[in-house]
């Protein structure tokens, strides 16, 4: 019997997604036949360190990271599945996921969540995750433009 995903868990994914987007961008840029290799021949250091390099940019260090299995969905005909096991750790906010990326398209998965200190009320929660997700960026570089005096 499948479990029924409750509001507040597909709110939490979303802002996970929203949050993250730049990084599912940036591992599509890796040819999947390489991320196909990688996870067949259980090369996930190789997995990690392209992880590593999607999110440097874009989070503080040690706050996204691959969670160490991936999988890949691949049939004759059709574009690849790729699923790697991630996990978010900031302010308190531990989140395991999975990270589906996939042609044209990524998505995200929570597995498991978990708020120290966390309230009963899940809504307060949610907002703890898109606060932690918030601190958790990196601002991006804004270019100087500096004229010729």
């Amino acid at each position: 019997m499948l479990q029924e995903r409750s509001n507040y868990t597909l709110d939490r994914e979303k802002a996970l997604a929203d949050g993250i987007k730049i990084v599912a961008s940036e591992l599509r840029l890796v040819e999947a036949t390489d991320l196909v290799a990688f996870i067949r021949t259980e090369q996930f250091a190789n997995i990690r360190t392209l992880v590593n390099a999607s999110t440097e940019l874009y989070f503080k260090p040690d706050t996204v990271c691959f969670g160490l299995a991936a999988d890949v969905e691949l049939k004759w005909g059709g574009p690849p599945s790729i699923t790697l096991d991630m996990e978010f750790h900031h302010m308190r906010v531990n989140v395991y996921f999975r990270l589906v990326l996939e042609a044209v398209h990524a998505s995200i998965e929570i597995d498991y969540i978990s708020f120290e200190e966390g309230s009963d009320d899940p809504d307060e929660n949610t907002r703890r995750l898109v606060d932690a997700i918030a601190d958790a960026r990196l601002m991006p570089a804004i270019p100087s433009c500096h004229g010729a005096d």
